[in-house]
């Protein structure tokens, strides 16, 4: 079963757009996935990061701590907000982790 999560939208009440989701690996780099976190931040308000395992799950977070600093002198305070996902990969359930980053 997959979950899914949909938070408020800022933009208008009730109306709420699809994320943006990021897939992060292991062998990922927390520089470039918190590049394409501030920017996805910057224009949509929120972002969906997805990893399963430990290792993918350390660069995610190490993503959004850099990504805090990168759109901080704009203004902007990030929250993270996670959860478990039940994802099929090859006809085999595996349980990740979904990390939604969104402007405080």
């Amino acid at each position: 079963m997959t979950t899914s999560y949909s938070p408020p939208s800022h933009d208008a009440p009730g109306v709420t757009s699809p994320l943006e989701i990021l897939k992060v690996s292991a062998t990922s780099k927390p520089v470039a996935v918190a590049g394409a976190i501030a920017g996805v931040v910057r224009t949509q308000k929120r972002v969906e990061v997805q990893a399963i395992g430990a290792g993918a799950i350390n660069q995610a977070i190490k993503a959004i701590a850099i990504s805090r600093g990168y759109v901080a002198p704009g203004g902007l305070d990030l929250v993270c907000i996670p959860s478990f996902i039940d994802i099929s990969i090859d006809g085999e359930e595996r349980t990740g982790i979904r990390l939604v980053v969104e402007v405080r």
